[in-house]
């Protein structure tokens, strides 16, 4: 069985105050201007970080048979919309095709889903690793595509889909990415700036910002998440979610590292950080807070449900 927590994270538990201090621009992952960043675990509420699971898990999942979607994939996503909930998954039978096509659900309660008689409900390209955003009565799906590059579509019901084609991320300086991967699209709206935070090969994550949805600009062209330095999330990284909370954001990702007994992978497991920035990130000195995968946070209008949405879709509730 894996140490996840060790001695470091049984002496963070009793730690006060865990300080980084950092020069400006340097590639820790504060910003440039950025010369201390305090976190303690006081930033980190109960209610964001401590969940137990639902015992009725999983709640949802490939149908096991010869359909379209006989197994799903990370990331699907939630949305709660007064009282329905709405899922939109990965489904994929690699028997019938080697295509990611797009598949809808909905929920009066979070629990028992059911699948839309029309799925798929979009075949034109490969869709996965999902984040849905309504805004000014427009549902926005940051998406990815084959080779893990990042796309956009848009509908007006949640339904019915357009591709509006892949995003078009830059340096700082204006040129484009170097060709590769940049994919599951994380993103957060605040005023008219739309912020996008995105992996490439899962080894970092990297934060751009766009005004107008064409064209995104890193903010800085050095990652702002990467993986370790514990065990838990030391090979591999990808952010799933982010929320702002009494002031602070809060991202909600998901790593790997080595497995026990010399093993090359351990299990997927879901983290937490904290930032005031966007661009300053310290992580909670208890993660993982879930031994599962692509975590995102749904308000139920009680609580923050997080649900994990691969393999299958299951739910956990603040303790």
């Amino acid at each position: 069985m894996v140490d996840y927590w060790g001695m470091e994270r049984i002496m963070c538990r009793y730690r006060i105050l865990v300080v980084c201090v950092i020069l400006a621009g340097a590639a820790s992952g504060c910003g440039e201007g950025v010369k201390r960043c305090a976190v303690g675990l006081e930033e980190f509420p109960r209610e964001l970080v401590e969940f137990v699971a639902y015992e009725g898990n999983p709640l949802f999942g490939g149908t096991g048979e010869d359909t379209w979607d006989r197994r799903i994939r990370e990331r699907g996503f939630i949305l709660r919309e007064g009282q329905m909930y709405h899922m939109w998954y990965t489904g994929y039978n690699d028997e019938r095709s080697d295509m990611k096509y797009l598949g809808y659900a909905t929920s009066p309660d979070g629990f028992e889903w059911t699948r839309y008689k029309g799925n798929p409900i979009f075949t034109e390209r490969w869709v996965e690793d999902m984040f849905v955003v309504k805004h000014e009565g427009v549902y926005y799906m940051f998406a990815e595509g084959r080779g893990d590059i990042a796309h956009l579509l848009t509908s007006r019901d949640g339904v019915h889909w357009e591709d509006r084609g892949d995003l078009d991320v830059r340096y700082t300086t204006g040129e484009r990415l170097s060709a590769g991967p940049y994919g599951t699209p994380t993103v957060l709206i605040e005023g008219d700036v739309w912020y996008l935070f995105y992996e490439r090969d899962d080894l970092h994550v990297w934060l751009a910002k766009s005004r107008d949805l064409k064209v995104w600009r890193n903010v800085r062209d050095e990652p702002v998440l990467s993986p370790g330095p514990e065990d838990y999330d030391g090979k591999l990284i990808a952010l799933d979610y982010i929320i702002k909370h009494k002031g602070r954001y809060y991202a909600y990702y998901h790593g790997i590292g080595a497995g026990p007994d010399g093993q090359e992978w351990g299990p997927w497991c879901s983290g937490v950080a904290v930032s005031a920035d966007l661009v300053c990130w310290e992580k909670y000195p208890k993660n993982p807070i879930v031994i599962a995968n692509s975590p995102i946070l749904v308000d139920d209008g009680a609580v923050y449900r997080l649900y994990c949405m691969h393999p299958e879709v299951r739910v956990y509730f603040p303790q």
